[in-house]
């Protein structure tokens, strides 16, 4: 079983984190949210206080979450996260009932039919350098999410401390990790959603190019100026307030209690 912490009252809304980090990453944003909605902070496979049990596909991961999480809540997926989070959505076993995408995007790597996304070099150089160096490797990707950002120093302050907090990642976790974020591919629920859907992205984002909004023109979506791949915590009161904004309003089809 995963580990997760709960907190708050209200509808469910379940936060899954980005590769390499940890629950812990919501500490400060969750206590906005949870003035509103029951929040789960779940460790992905392998990742803070989450074993790895040699699960090597993405749906696999959505399951683990799925095992420990109510039905029917809402997701918050930030980048790796975003995969998983989709990946849920498109089960049938246990009914998600919507996915918000915080600095994320159906696909990593660009391709001849997908420009919107980083070089696959960018992700095969970290492959490399994970099997070297783990512990160096994690930091750079730290300070990639930061780079160019509004308060991109305070950011990555942020994240490298947060990442302190729980143990280290399993290296096969990671690897397994990274590797969705090399192939993974969810355009087609993006295309063909069945639940409501919300994207949240960073302005000056390195790992998801804000392009990649034209792609879907049917997904509500708001970018937040200034930030990077991290806009929850740059952006913390401001990103909150369009979650519960969104959230607030239903999905476009249902509505909960003002916050």
């Amino acid at each position: 079983m995963l580990h997760v912490d709960v907190s708050g009252a209200g509808p469910d809304l379940v936060l899954v984190h980005g590769w390499g980090m940890h629950s812990g990453i919501w500490s400060e944003w969750a206590g906005r949210l949870c003035k509103c909605f029951r929040v789960h902070c779940v460790d992905l496979p392998g990742h803070g206080n989450s074993a790895f049990r040699g699960q090597r596909e993405l749906d696999d991961w959505a399951a683990a979450v799925l095992d420990v999480v109510p039905a029917n809540a809402w997701w918050l997926g930030w980048s790796l996260g975003g995969l998983v989070s989709l990946a849920a959505a498109g089960r049938a076993d246990k009914p998600v009932r919507g996915v918000l995408l915080l600095a994320t995007t159906p696909k990593f790597v660009a391709c001849a039919d997908w420009e919107p996304a980083v070089d696959r070099e960018v992700f095969d150089q970290f492959a490399q350098q994970l099997e070297a160096d783990v512990a160096k490797t994690l930091l750079r990707f730290l300070s990639l999410q930061a780079r160019s950002a509004d308060r991109s120093g305070e950011t990555l302050r942020q994240l490298r401390a947060e990442l302190k907090q729980r143990p280290q990642p399993q290296a096969g976790a990671l690897r397994t990790g990274l590797k969705f974020l090399q192939e993974a591919d969810m355009r087609d629920v993006m295309e063909n959603p069945v639940v409501p859907m919300f994207w949240l992205l960073g302005e000056r984002d390195t790992l998801v190019p804000v392009d990649v909004i034209r792609q879907f023109p049917g997904v509500h979506s708001r970018l937040v100026k200034g930030a990077g791949h991290a806009p929850f915590l740059s952006h913390s009161e401001q990103c909150a307030e369009y979650v519960k904004r969104w959230l607030s309003e239903g999905g476009g089809k249902e509505r909960h209690a003002a916050c």
